[in-house]
């Protein structure tokens, strides 16, 4: 969950001599991003850095990154027809994962955007996506088949490059209801899973009320407890600590790990993490209390 970030200063002293997009898609400098929190906490797995926003660059769009990203020109449904997939567009991050797998001694986790999300960004925001859905779901259905589409491209070749895992982020999907879900997430989802035949993990806020629903592994958010999702799906959990609690002090957050670490002592498929991405302003002494009281239960 966004392991190298901001909160980092080796990430901050890069980051003043390049842009994200620049990081994003030099296979070196995103190889020395990737790697900066095993340096220098010994986590157990590396996480690709790269943006859930790259895969427009392969349908066709402009990307940069001001306080977000920005897809240019906004997408419209007379567009969805004549949307093309440049997959090559995408190799300077297969040869991250390759620069990865030659060097890494701890898995490597790939990941992308789910149709729905990736949408929402191409289209430019949540309001305009919904009426867009609501008001020609013929077109819309279209433009989520093509992205599907797209997606299984991108997840089958990170699969070639290397990568050990994937995490599929559908961080917009709460805002659907359970129809919608059902046809521009869930089944998207299924078609992605089955087409990589990899351990998969799918993040969305608020997963609660599909738990029984989601046909691999689930990152939750604090909305729901661990211990309910375990009783609700035999599928590996992660998660699911709110990224504000490493803003307490050292001994309450070695506290609170012991506890969600003993809670779900012996389970088979359960991997602590937090419920989203480490915030910037997270001091870096905190995410190590979180990261060694895992390893070594101090």
């Amino acid at each position: 969950m966004r392991q190298a970030g901001r909160y980092l200063p080796e990430y901050r002293r890069l980051r003043e001599k390049h842009s994200l997009k620049t990081l994003f898609l030099t296979p070196e400098l995103a190889f020395e991003v990737t790697k900066m929190p095993i340096n220098r906490f010994g986590v157990d797995a590396a996480i690709l850095f790269s943006d859930i926003t790259v895969i427009a660059l392969s349908l066709g769009f402009d990307l940069d990154f001001q306080e977000g990203p920005k897809i240019t020109p906004p997408l419209t449904p007379s567009h969805v027809d004549h949307l093309p997939f440049f997959p090559e567009k995408l190799e300077p991050i297969f040869q991250t994962i390759r620069l990865l797998k030659q060097d890494l001694l701890v898995p490597l986790l790939g990941f992308c955007g789910a149709p729905f999300t990736v949408a929402s960004y191409l289209i430019g925001d949540l309001e305009r996506t919904t009426d867009w859905m609501r008001r020609d779901p013929l077109t819309f259905q279209n433009l989520i088949d093509k992205i599907t589409h797209a997606t299984i491209a991108y997840l089958q070749l990170q699969k070639q490059a290397g990568v050990d895992a994937v995490q599929i982020f559908d961080s917009w999907a709460n805002v659907l209801t359970k129809e919608e879900h059902e046809r521009y997430s869930l089944f998207p989802l299924q078609r992605c899973v089955a087409s990589i035949n990899l351990p998969s993990l799918f993040f969305m806020r608020e997963m609660g009320p599909y738990v029984e629903k989601i046909p691999c592994g689930l990152s939750l958010d604090w909305t729901i407890s661990l211990r309910e999702g375990r009783q609700r799906t035999a599928q590996p959990i992660q998660g699911n600590l709110d990224p504000d609690f490493l803003f307490q002090p050292l001994d309450q957050i070695r506290t609170k790990t012991k506890e969600l670490l003993y809670a779900m002592e012996g389970d088979p498929g359960f991997i602590l993490n937090l419920g989203h991405g480490v915030k910037p302003q997270t001091p870096v002494d905190a995410v190590r209390c979180f990261v060694d009281t895992a390893l070594y239960r101090k």
